[in-house]
């Protein structure tokens, strides 16, 4: 499939960029070497960045950690930020960098667009950010989001992504009086308890969720990243113990697309799913209105059951998640009857804060703005020719690391140490896989600082998200400053 509207013109082959991953997580570990590092500590943040390390080291007395958010925890110090605009942010210092972050993936506009923003002024003059009570807005995004993804016929504005899936997966036991949860290993659909299981890498079942209970996960298993057989063997094997109500997909992949899925596999779920009498569950949080304005499914020609969003249907603003689908799953939601008469119970579901007239004001103007720039289309080009510059720089410099996209999300890895997975046939190996994680997540952190000396802000050093703000000679600068990275690694004794 051609742009057509959507962020990526050729689909990747997954199955040669697992072969690269793979080879990567094999080679020794190069990063940026540690005389270089040293020097972007000793001569950027140290004496360029002194006011954003003074608040970080107050913030630290009253803020455990000194940031609020995961995404905000940087080698060598948090960096503090006064102002977005576009493709760029400014820090408290003065010092501007490309903005690849993208808060996380939802601002496909660019930062603190205008024509969102003049919006949401206009509301705060008349109706303030929140009252409680219904907002014409409310409809307006829920109407803009249904006519834009095919499946959802009826949507439903939660605070955020995390809600959504919670949400999601009651609906879906609900709707199939069955009880466990299927989920890819490696994918993150929030951190509520039952689904904070198996995310990072695959396997690791509840290794990675700290004060979770491992009771909590009686109802709740993964599946291998693009097998099918194992999927399958999973929905099997529940069928004798309460059955399968769901199985949740990343639709490019675990992480974002960090460990690319094939269309062949995303096709299977979909078939695998409804076979065994599951609800399919395509988390869209990043790919929703990223991929393309009908998500991820419009590009793979899949309807899934229930979709989860968050992130850009706020416009990046605060109260950013929902979910939407078929109307026989969607009356779960709602009290009384279902679309054929029959009485159902009501799914548990709250927040006070949830929908506001600030975040569907804000989601509505931006969806907007998305369809009629043709914003996907264009951030999915630049994201090409990013990938592009990236895979000759690594060329160049003879480096095993892997660059790809899925249009507008951009990988660029050093390590692999996403693409390590536990088998808990092998145990003994399982402290050494943690610990090698451990090792390469460190490198990733050197490399993002060295990128963020250098003017360029990432998710871990690792992804980078393109916006529609991003025109063909920023990405060419973005290149060359990746470039004077690159130049710079080499192999790391650990």
């Amino acid at each position: 499939m051609a742009y057509n509207g959507f962020a990526i013109d050729e689909y990747l082959d997954a199955a040669e960029v697992t072969r690269q991953l793979d080879e990567l997580k094999k080679s020794p570990v190069y990063s940026i070497n540690r005389d270089a590092l040293q020097g972007y500590v000793d001569n950027y943040f140290e004496k360029k960045c002194a006011k954003s390390k003074e608040l970080i080291g107050e913030a630290k007395e009253i803020i455990p950690g000194g940031v609020q958010h995961n995404l905000a925890f940087n080698y060598p110090f948090p960096i503090v930020i006064d102002k977005a605009d576009g493709a760029k942010l400014y820090d408290r210092d003065g010092n501007w960098y490309y903005d690849l972050l993208q808060a996380g993936g939802p601002t496909i506009l660019g930062s603190n667009p205008e024509s969102v923003r003049s919006q949401v002024i206009d509301l705060l003059n008349t109706c303030g950010p929140s009252t409680g009570l219904f907002h014409e807005f409310e409809y307006k995004l829920a109407k803009k989001i249904s006519d834009c993804v095919p499946s959802v016929e009826m949507f439903r504005m939660l605070g955020s992504g995390t809600e959504a899936c919670m949400v999601a997966a009651r609906i879906a036991r609900l709707k199939t009086g069955k009880k466990n949860i299927l989920k890819m290993g490696g994918a993150y659909h929030g951190w509520s308890d039952q689904l904070a299981y198996g995310i990072r890498i695959p396997g690791t079942k509840g290794i990675q969720s700290r004060g979770v209970p491992n009771f909590v996960f009686k109802h709740t298993d993964e599946f291998f990243p693009n097998d099918l057989e194992d999927l399958e063997r999973k929905l099997r094997k529940h069928r004798l113990d309460g059955g399968t109500a769901a199985v949740f997909l990343e639709p490019v992949g675990p992480e974002s697309g960090t460990r690319p899925v094939s269309k062949e596999f995303v096709k299977g779920v979909e078939e695998l799913a409804h076979k065994y009498g599951a609800l399919l569950i395509f988390d869209e949080v990043v790919t929703g209105f990223r991929i393309g304005v009908s998500g991820a499914q419009g590009y793979f020609g899949v309807d899934p059951d229930l979709t989860v969003f968050g992130k850009v249907i706020a416009g990046g603003y605060p109260g950013a998640g929902g979910v939407g689908g078929h109307k026989d799953c969607m009356a779960y939601l709602g009290a009384g009857l279902d679309a054929s008469g029959k009485k159902v119970h009501k799914a548990l579901c709250g927040g006070t804060m949830a929908a506001t007239p600030i975040s569907c004001c804000a989601g509505y103007f931006t969806l907007c703005e998305i369809e009629e720039t043709n914003a996907c289309e264009k951030a999915g080009r630049m994201g090409d020719r990013l990938t592009r510059g990236l895979q000759e720089s690594i060329r160049k410099y003879n480096l095993p690391f892997v660059a790809f996209n899925q249009g507008s999300i951009c990988h660029l890895d050093n390590a692999g140490t996403m693409h390590y997975a536990i088998n808990w046939k092998k145990p003994w190996e399982i402290p050494m896989i943690l610990k090698e994680t451990g090792i390469r997540q460190k490198e990733m952190q050197h490399m993002g600082a060295a990128y963020m000396a250098e003017g360029m802000i990432t998710l871990a050093g690792s992804r980078l998200y393109t916006s529609a703000a991003y025109d063909e000679a920023m990405i060419d600068d973005v290149i060359a400053r990746f470039d004077r990275v690159l130049a710079q690694c080499e192999k790391i004794e650990v």
